[in-house]
């Protein structure tokens, strides 16, 4: 029945993005925060790690936008995000729309460099936007923009791989071209 499959469908959909959400939401490895904080923050491992926790969840909102099957993805993705991030522990009450701004601005900013047309690549352009952020050097060239670089990168391939294993991936014959595969 239509209703049913509606229903398993939407709970299924729900599911995925709690999975995929709890990915999101994994913390920035140490030595990430080490290198962050010597290269951008001075010293501050705090605001080194909410800077590296803001970039994963924005980048996966992203990679969701961009790579997932189903229209309705992001748009779960990002309801679950913001569900979870109103409880996260890690945030003391009185600064959670303080922490949700931050965050906006960060999504934004990050959405900008990932989807321009700019100078060097996408994943240069989101470095050097979180070192901005940071507070750390923003020339393409300098070694810690392109250590920033491939860590944007692994955060990509983190969040695709995490949004694949979520939500599953597309599965075509190999005889019959995209466009032709009838919903």
């Amino acid at each position: 029945m239509r209703l049913f499959r509606s229903f398993r469908d939407d709970r299924a959909l729900q599911r995925g993005s709690a999975s995929y959400v709890a990915a999101l939401l994994a913390e920035p490895a140490p030595e990430e925060v080490v290198w962050l904080s010597a290269s951008g923050t001075r010293g501050d491992a705090d605001h080194a790690t909410w800077e590296l926790r803001y970039l994963r969840r924005a980048l996966g909102i992203l990679v969701a936008q961009r790579d997932a099957l189903d229209d309705r993805t992001p748009s779960e993705v990002l309801r679950t995000l913001s569900a979870r991030m109103e409880r996260d522990p890690n945030v003391d009450e009185e600064l959670r729309e303080l922490a949700e701004r931050q965050f906006d601005a960060r999504l934004s900013a990050y959405r900008d460099a990932f989807t321009s047309r700019g100078h060097g690549t996408p994943a240069t352009r989101v470095a050097q936007n979180l070192l901005a952020f940071a507070g750390g050097p923003i020339r393409a060239d300098d070694p810690v923009v392109v250590r920033g670089t491939a860590l944007v990168g692994e955060y990509l391939t983190s969040a695709s791989d995490a949004l694949r294993a979520s939500f599953g991936t597309a599965e075509l014959p190999e005889d019959v071209p995209p466009s032709k595969v009838a919903r």
